[in-house]
């Protein structure tokens, strides 16, 4: 039996000594495995179909799994006129991912496990910046969370890491922060020698698209947009039930589509920007702004470091009490986000767009006012083909992506490794 999914993954050492019948095997093995820890839970027939193999075979490969310790019976699934089907699960804390969530402001870092749960997490607030020392200072934070864990470290898989700005998972690099932390070597490189384990690095919207994409409302959709409402904006595109990166990996830049003529000056250096005016950013802005004129909130009770360091959490809070001043701006915010959904739905058609992240959570004041622009910017006959919905994965969606973006990088990189040994 073996210990973990670790000591199960094949290495190329081991693949010169099976035959290519055993090889076909594993290959079916991993990919039960994948599906298991995308799906959850799922009875022998359902494996079958998903992998066009008869019952015997499947039933054969969940028993050697079953044996190797990966794969256990979890409960019985709904039946459907004759006798309960046994379900099959990955076993409990067979393997952990360390997911990094980077925001403007705040570090999340936590352990999860296979099936999805949170083990330990903690935060860090700190501000991100093109030459910030971000190697040592993640290392650092996640061995203390990993030790607090408790967890058996060699069942780590890897880490994945979501961080705003021009991310390739594919060069391994942040082509707007952390700039000087990446010569001569990329940043995947540095935290690889650094942890010892596969590392993934993707920009935080596309980790919270891969989450909605796996887990969340956009699971078996076709067609969905992510926007996701932070300090920044950001879109993730899913089309034809893929997701797409663009050819650089950059796709999804909505918050950088100009859309003020002679606006405000943007941090990427372009006036007028759509996150100027629709983002977190804009909303504190704004926020300050009118209470420096005198608005009548319960805003102004902040005083001093409290005011300088206000984030849109306080103001949806305030919003939620009643708050007037909470609420137009919150309004405001969007009504000109809904103008530039409205340009996205007329390019894209999407059946589904799912908001997420930090302003999302302001709900009904930021969901009517997204509505009403819509109607107001859209064509009708494709807006009424779309839905536009809150994520039901909560804060920590970041974080699921990077686990995600890691457990797949390894499936694809055993399933490739075995091909090209069978070929």
């Amino acid at each position: 039996m073996t210990k973990n999914l670790q000591d199960f993954l094949i290495t190329d050492d081991a693949l010169k000594d099976i035959s290519n019948i055993e090889r076909k095997k594993f290959l079916q093995k991993i990919k039960i495995i994948k599906y298991l820890f995308l799906n959850g839970s799922t009875s022998n027939a359902d494996i079958c179909e998903k992998f066009d193999i008869s019952l015997p075979t499947s039933m054969a490969l969940l028993n050697q799994l079953m044996e190797t310790g990966i794969v256990v019976k979890s409960g019985q699934g709904k039946s459907e006129g004759g006798r309960k089907p046994d379900l099959y699960g990955l076993k409990e804390q067979s393997f952990f991912v360390l997911s990094i969530h980077i925001k403007r402001f705040k570090i999340k870092i936590a352990v999860t496990d296979n099936n999805h749960s949170i083990i330990m997490e903690e935060s860090i607030a700190t501000e991100i910046s093109p030459n910030s020392n971000i190697v040592d200072l993640l290392y650092e934070k996640s061995q203390e969370v990993i030790e607090k864990s408790g967890i058996d470290s060699e069942k780590l898989l890897g880490v994945g890491i979501s961080m705003p700005g021009l991310v390739s998972s594919t060069e391994g690099k942040n082509f707007t922060y952390y700039l000087t932390e990446q010569e001569p070597e990329s940043l995947q490189d540095k935290f690889e020698k650094k942890f010892r384990k596969p590392v993934v690095i993707l920009n935080d919207t596309k980790s919270a698209c891969l989450a909605e994409y796996r887990f969340g409302l956009a699971k078996n959709k076709q067609n969905v947009l992510v926007i996701s409402m932070d300090w920044g904006i950001g879109l993730g595109i899913i089309m034809g039930g893929k997701m797409h990166t663009g050819h650089s990996g950059f796709a999804g830049e909505f918050g950088h589509i100009p859309m003020t003529e002679d606006g405000l000056l943007c941090h990427c250096g372009k006036r007028g920007c759509l996150e100027t005016e629709a983002s977190g950013l804009a909303l504190v802005r704004k926020a300050k702004e009118g209470l420096e004129k005198g608005q009548t909130s319960i805003l102004n009770n902040l005083k001093g470091e409290d005011f300088e360091k206000m984030d849109p959490h306080v103001i949806i809070q305030a919003a939620n009490k009643g708050d007037q001043f909470a609420i137009n701006l919150l309004s405001e915010i969007g009504i000109n986000l809904g103008k530039g959904i409205a340009i996205l739905i007329q390019i894209f058609n999407p059946e589904l767009i799912i908001l997420e992240s930090e302003i999302a959570q302001a709900k009904q004041f930021i969901t009517t006012p997204i509505q009403q622009s819509t109607n107001t910017y859209c064509m009708m006959q494709l807006k009424e083909k779309t839905s536009i919905e809150l994520s039901n994965l909560g804060p920590n969606s970041g974080l699921f992506g990077g686990t995600i973006a890691v457990m797949e990088e390894i499936f694809k990189d055993q399933v490739a490794m075995l091909k090209a040994s069978n070929g």
